[in-house]
């Protein structure tokens, strides 16, 4: 991992933070420190990070809002952290946009392990680098694959980026247009994450994915429930109803 990779530690608790803090700097990390969501936006604002690692239980602010509207405007790597076994909030991190959940007590090892993979993954996105020559993949029609810069292209000339995630899944989409393919078909598609039996990610991502190829979830066209099944991608979408 290059040395000038900078992660942003973000957590109330001084001890959680200085460990997380100490172990990465240790590991050769460029690492800011932040104890509130306040003042993590002002860091940010200043300079470019590779890797937010953030508590959700914050003062003020928490790190579910503080993803969301990091979200708008940066593919920046986030790494979400609580102190709770909660399905359903580690769910609603991934609709906001986070790319890992982990839960503390935590193996500093394993947040290492999670933090290396996400930012070589944000750093060959080239998210803070000009963009390569551009290779262009056909999704649907009016909207494009930028395979490099891992954003879609639409013909009314509107970019979206798409999260580590969100890409994964659409390539694997790409790769059986027309098939259906269950949950855990995808789930093998989606290479460097680990997920458990009980994982609605893939519903998650979809319902993501959904929204930036501008499909209606409540009539999708691209992206079809096959029910009892999975889904189905339809590089020609269906006419609406």
């Amino acid at each position: 991992m290059p040395l000038d990779a900078k992660v942003l530690v973000v957590d109330d608790d001084a001890v959680t933070r200085a460990c997380l803090v100490n172990y990465f700097v240790a590991e050769g990390y460029d690492v800011r420190e932040s104890a509130t969501a306040e003042d993590a936006e002002q860091q940010l604002a200043a300079e470019m990070v590779d890797l937010v690692l953030l508590d959700i239980r914050l003062p003020r602010k928490d790190g579910l809002t503080l993803t969301r509207e990091l979200r708008v405007r940066s593919e920046v790597g986030i790494i979400l952290v609580s102190g709770r076994q909660d399905e359903v909030e580690r769910i609603i991190g991934l609709e906001c946009g986070a790319d890992e959940y982990v839960t503390k007590p935590f193996n500093p090892r394993e947040i290492l392990a999670r933090a290396k993979n996400l930012i070589r993954r944000v750093r060959h996105a080239g998210l803070h680098s000009p963009a390569p020559a551009r290779v262009v993949v056909p999704v649907c029609e009016g909207c494009a694959l930028d395979d490099d810069g891992r954003q879609l292209c639409f013909e009314d000339g509107e970019l979206c980026a798409l999260t580590e995630g969100e890409f994964q899944l659409l390539r694997a989409f790409l790769a059986h247009p027309g098939q259906t393919m269950s949950r855990d078909a995808l789930l093998d598609q989606i290479r460097n994450r680990e997920w458990v039996p009980s994982d609605r990610t893939v519903d998650v991502l979809v319902g993501r994915l959904r929204r930036k190829l501008r499909d209606d979830a409540a009539n999708p066209r691209v992206i079809l429930t096959v029910h009892g099944a999975g889904y189905r991608f339809s590089p020609t979408p269906r006419p609406r109803a």
